[in-house]
């Protein structure tokens, strides 16, 4: 465990140094103050404006970071040749897996988290400046907790897609592996749609795909609850436990694949 412990805050602290980390954060946090701007130009829709774009912002930022920084914890190393002093240590293969699966997760939530308090502060003060008979029109108070619940699910699909960015990099280059986890990213948003193929597509070959693609990929749609908590839909606890529990899983299967994909692969 202090093995890993040391590599996740290594990879911690490189990825907070980085000024690319950053910059993403920031554009971000422009985008959510954006937001109020473009609101003031749409009568009646302006929270939700504000909410939708704050929401997406995050998301979108946070896939980057959890991909181009996910596609070097890897390949870095290797081609740093810094593997090789790294592993001389007493440090498993495994124990090097993990520990950077970690440490990236670590600066992703915190980035989220950044981003969620940046989010908030713009609500808070759109809800201030708003007279109280306009808000009476809301479907959720700006400041709505039911936020948190989206920004928990974004924090999620952020953890499975750093898991299936370092599951690529332990067998393909940056480039390769870049290009696989944002195809994971997509198909993985129309996981319902794929598991019933069938209904809409009059083929016999096309439906089969689909499905073993469903079965295959992680369901991120599952985790995608922007739009309902913007229109102030109910999100229950149990389904965030579920969906959560089975991203787990998903995440859990990666890491084993790739601690033993890493464990076999010849680094001479």
């Amino acid at each position: 465990m202090k093995a890993i412990g040391i590599i996740a805050g290594g990879v911690f602290r490189d990825s907070i140094r980085d000024r690319i980390a950053y910059g993403l954060v920031f554009f971000a946090v422009l985008l959510i103050a954006a937001s109020f701007l473009l609101a003031q130009l749409t009568a009646g829709q302006d929270v939700k404006i504000i909410k939708d774009l704050g929401l997406a912002a995050s998301s979108m930022i946070g896939l980057f970071i959890a991909v181009f920084f996910g596609i070097g914890l890897v390949t870095k190393e290797v081609e740093r040749r810094s593997i090789y002093s790294l592993l001389s240590k007493p440090v498993t293969r495994s124990q090097f897996i993990v520990g950077k699966y970690i440490g990236l997760v670590m600066t992703l939530l915190i980035n989220l988290s950044v981003m969620a308090i940046a989010l908030y502060l713009v609500l808070a003060y759109f809800d201030w400046v708003t007279p109280a008979s306009v808000k009476a029109a809301w479907e959720s108070s700006a400041l709505d907790p039911r936020m948190l619940k989206a920004f928990a699910l974004i924090g999620v699909e952020l953890m499975v897609m750093t898991a299936v960015t370092l599951f690529f990099s332990t067998f393909s280059s940056s480039f390769l592996s870049a290009v696989l986890a944002a195809g994971v990213y997509i198909v993985g948003h129309f996981g319902d749609d794929l598991k019933h193929l069938d209904v809409t597509v009059n083929s016999w070959l096309l439906p089969v795909l689909g499905r073993a693609a469903y079965y295959v990929m992680p369901n991120l749609s599952r985790l995608d609850v922007k739009a309902a908590v913007v229109h102030a839909e109910p999100i229950t606890g149990a389904y965030m436990a579920v969906a959560a529990l089975s991203s787990g899983l998903y995440i859990l299967t990666l890491l084993v694949g790739a601690t033993i994909i890493f464990s076999r692969r010849d680094l001479q």
